[in-house]
């Protein structure tokens, strides 16, 4: 496997690492990261830290989706509305019964062909096949799978049965107001298919856990970041 290059920057690649972690990781803005880093000696621009994230963002997320273990085979899919420089656009995602997000797409409507986005490349970048699907009411999944020849696998769009789909838009709905909007379609998805890579490999349920497991899980998260992004 190639390792993440940092050649012909200025800064050192541990400086770089972390600015971007900080800026995927927390709710943070640039001008925030760009402070924290002045708080530990670092002299770097906001400007810079958002061209680290637009390049190495997406190299960091497929490093760490490929150390990422199969997820469950029962999948939950919802689409929540988001504002793309002040326009109505529909961002689709899906995650598993554990919370861990599988994929998602920034796309304009909400329709079968919409629909049929997301479960293609659920299909084809997933290392394990779905036993059951969980939706919303919207009647484009349904019509999806059909087309898709899926009509076998449970399909479940019972009230509340998605709350696990829904409850995970949170993290994304914190972003979006702090960054006042996403600025374009494709600066969305590539941001957001940053920030849940990290977010799945960083997230553990703290009220669940006790503060032994909490650490041994916190210390694999670090592992996991450190190996997806050495030089």
């Amino acid at each position: 496997m190639r390792s993440i290059s940092f050649k012909r920057h200025r800064f050192p690649a541990e400086v770089i690492r972390h600015a971007v972690w900080l800026y995927f990781r927390f709710t943070l803005s640039l001008r925030d990261v760009e402070e924290m880093m002045a708080q530990r000696g670092v002299d770097v621009s906001y400007e810079t830290i958002r061209c680290w994230t637009i390049k190495f963002g997406p190299q960091f997320a497929r490093a760490l989706k490929r150390r990422r273990p199969a997820p469950s085979p029962r999948w939950h899919l919802d689409e929540m509305v988001c504002n793309v420089r002040g326009k109505r656009m529909y961002l689709w995602r899906a995650v598993d019964d554990e919370g861990e997000v599988l994929d998602l797409v920034m796309q304009r409507h909400r329709d079968t062909e919409a629909a049929l986005k997301l479960l293609k490349r659920l299909l084809r970048n997933q290392p394990i096949a779905p036993t059951a699907i969980v939706t919303d009411r919207l009647k484009s999944y349904g019509s999806a799978l059909a087309e898709l020849g899926l009509s076998g696998i449970h399909h479940d769009g019972k009230k509340r049965e998605n709350n696990r789909a829904e409850n995970s838009h949170l993290p994304i709905r914190r972003r979006e107001r702090q960054q006042l909007g996403f600025k374009s379609q494709a600066s969305a998805q590539r941001f957001l298919t940053g920030h849940a890579a990290v977010y799945n490999t960083f997230y553990t349920a703290r009220h669940l856990t006790t503060r032994p497991t909490l650490r041994t899980f916190r210390a694999a998260a670090f592992e996991a970041w450190s190996q997806a992004t050495y030089a």
